[in-house]
């Protein structure tokens, strides 16, 4: 299976997973026989939300591939600012690119987007839906770390609902073999009914439970994330959420010796300053595994043909009420949808409630 466009982890095989991740430990191996293969190419890094690791990591993997980087890490200094429409500001940028990262606070705007790209685009995280390049980077570490994925516990803790990366991470492990997970959260901040409805759906086992000390002794994998400001309307309830999990050095005296800590990063206060030193933690290791995947990635998107799109027709009015979808702001977006025990948003994936 090839892929043109990477907007969901969801939609790719694991002989496609496996096919990369066999070239990221060719790179891994020898960076410098790569360190040209991309010269002359051109990527285009849109990020219309605020980011460090994940843009460096992109910048950074471009350039050692050989290739070039231009872009933008601030909106209001671009025609957006001024009223430009996501669909002009990605056909003009693909105008100039071989490939596309871009990373905007609305979900489903990487779907929208890459209608109307002429290059390959890459979700680099879509609002709290999906973030398919940092679940490439967390099934690549624990490949390398655990010499292959499958037959193991994964805890994710913190926000869930908001949380585009344990989303990813769900529907990527959901390929792999007897994996089962403790999913540990406020009952404010749980895993969204879609991702509980998918992992039913493919026979996923999980627990919802709101104690992290508790779950530790099970887990091989512990999957840290941060209660997330920016997700929040209501300041009130992110200063009475914030901080309700902390893992220390001491609360690790219950895990076991082979557990993985991770986390997606930035961190602000889940982990305490006195775990980095534990051998365990492993999401320093995790951050530079990132720029390898994404140096496999880039490589196989800009050998792709440049394709004029073939926008859908707009089916009628839309029906998507997520506050957060692509759609609400942008209604000259075709109406797309999908069934998936029910209609849903293709944008976004949340169900459509029709009267």
């Amino acid at each position: 299976m090839d892929i043109r466009h990477l907007i969901n982890i969801g939609d790719v095989s694991l002989e496609w997973w496996e096919s990369l991740y066999s070239l990221c430990r060719e790179i891994m191996a020898d960076p410098h026989a790569f360190s040209d293969s991309c010269r002359g190419r051109v990527m285009a890094s849109l990020f219309f939300e605020p980011s460090t690791r994940t843009c460096f990591s992109f910048q950074t993997a471009m350039m050692r591939l050989g290739g070039s980087v231009f872009g933008f890490s601030d909106p209001s200094s671009t025609s957006a600012s001024k009223g430009e429409t996501l669909a002009d500001t990605i056909r003009m940028v693909s105008a100039y690119s071989d490939v596309i990262v871009m990373r905007h606070p609305s979900e489903g705007a990487a779907m929208a987007a890459s209608l109307y790209s002429e290059v390959p685009l890459i979700n680099a995280g879509d609002g709290g839906h999906m973030h398919p390049t940092q679940t490439l980077t967390d099934l690549t570490t624990i490949s390398a770390l655990r010499g292959g994925i499958g037959d193991m516990t994964v805890g994710l803790c913190g926000d869930l609902k908001n949380g585009r990366t344990v989303h990813s991470l769900v529907l990527a492990l959901s390929k792999f073999p007897n994996i089962s997970y403790c999913l540990i959260s406020p009952r404010e901040l749980a895993m969204p009914d879609y991702m509980l409805d998918f992992m039913r759906k493919n026979g996923q086992r999980f627990i919802e439970v709101t104690s992290l000390e508790s779950s530790l002794p099970q887990l091989d994998i512990l999957y840290m994330t941060r209660i997330q400001r920016e997700r929040f309307i209501d300041p009130l309830e992110y200063e009475r959420l914030k901080g309700v999990y902390v893992l220390t050095r001491r609360k690790l005296d219950r895990a076991k010796p082979d557990l993985l800590i991770m986390h997606p990063l930035p961190r602000v206060d889940e982990i305490a300053q006195d775990v980095d030193d534990d051998p365990r933690a492993v999401y320093f290791e995790q951050a530079r595994y990132g720029m390898f995947i994404r140096m496999a990635l880039l490589y196989q998107m800009c050998q792709k043909p440049r394709i004029k799109p073939a926008v859908p027709e707009s089916a009628g009015e839309h029906l998507c009420r997520n506050p957060v979808c692509i759609t609400q702001k942008n209604p000259y977006l075709p109406v797309l949808t999908k069934e998936d025990d029910g209609l849903c948003c293709a944008y976004c994936d949340k169900k459509i409630l029709t009267i």
